[in-house]
């Protein structure tokens, strides 16, 4: 009994140890973020930011491997396959936390199968209309909506993405009725939008900033808690009269579950620690992104809370894609 005492405290003392060396020799090979949606995309963007400040922190290299389709679930089921050692992460992005509602069935589980890294950057989406909507405000706005119910038309870049469901918790928490046309993709909304072929979208602030300043666009909110330091003379949803209306894409980075916890703080810090010089704020600004300080805790509650939030939106408004 004493030997198998003896090997028994072994084992232990072995397995205390082994993830702590992982992480001290961490980073010793290239790294792959793994993307779910098309090279040149925001999310793409965000990656390679994220590569190219590791890779000079680190002097390893840190890859983008590009992996679109499926609103990001091949992406996402690749790294949730992967060795959880810190070598494969994910950049999700506003669909993850959708695709559990979305999609009746997926090949991973979302809030189970990864460990919640850092949530680095946000970007808000503004509510814009076209200059011939008779609505200077969110309160008139929604007043014409009553009055037209199912008259006025919102644009989105498809089925399940952030400027379709905020359109419907518009809708959801307003009480009104806005007809949702989708497109395929957010450049042929903005340009129906700017054409006046629709009423209004979601844009994001990258989009919706020249076209506001020229004229050819009305931004009356913008869908985040916080004004946004790129547009901020446009008021919150909030101060423009639906407190709590908050719709961001956001961009952060998981690891498979099971990844040694030293290993997912030590990414966590050397994130957050790279997005606030002054290129990285120029970078993250041209896609309408600002940087966002998080733990890994903080990440987690953040997706559990959009799960929820959008589930409700998702049955509300009866959706699905499959």
């Amino acid at each position: 009994m004493a030997s198998l005492r003896c090997v028994a405290a072994v084992f232990t003392l072995v397995w205390a140890v082994v993830p702590a060396a992982l992480a001290q020799g961490y980073p010793a090979k290239p790294i792959r973020i793994v993307v779910g949606f098309a090279a040149g995309g925001p999310t793409d963007l965000a990656a390679r930011l994220i590569a190219q400040k590791l890779t000079a922190k680190w002097g390893q290299q840190v890859v983008v491997d590009v992996r679109p389709g499926a609103g990001g679930n091949i992406a996402a089921e690749i790294v949730a396959r992967s060795a959880p050692d810190g070598y494969t992460l994910l950049l999700p992005a506003f669909a993850h936390a959708v695709n559990p509602t979305l999609f009746r069935k997926l090949p991973f589980d979302t809030l189970k199968d990864f460990a919640p890294v850092a949530l680095f950057a946000s970007a808000a989406n503004i509510l814009a209309t076209h200059p011939s909507v008779p609505a200077t405000s969110l309160k008139e706005l929604i007043a014409l909506a009553k009055a037209r119910p199912g008259q006025l038309t919102f644009g989105s870049a498809g089925n399940g993405t952030a400027s379709h469901l905020a359109g419907e918790l518009l809708n959801m928490m307003a009480g009104i009725r806005i007809t949702h046309v989708p497109y395929k993709g957010s450049a042929p909304a903005s340009t129906d939008l700017l054409g006046g072929q629709i009423s209004m979208a979601f844009p994001g602030v990258a989009i919706a900033l020249p076209y506001t300043r020229s004229g050819r666009l009305r931004s009356l909110a913008i869908a985040s808690l916080k004004r946004s330091r790129i547009m901020p003379e446009v008021p919150t949803m909030s101060e423009a009269g639906l407190p709590g209306f908050e719709v961001i894409s956001w961009y952060g980075l998981l690891a498979p579950a099971g990844t040694p916890a030293d290993i997912v703080q030590r990414l966590n810090a050397e994130v957050t620690q790279s997005l606030h010089d002054a290129d990285s704020m120029e970078r993250l600004g041209s896609f309408g992104a600002e940087p966002v300080d998080s733990t890994p805790a903080q990440f987690d509650a953040f997706i559990r809370n959009e799960v929820v939030k959008w589930a409700k939106v998702i049955h509300a408004a009866g959706l699905h894609v499959d």
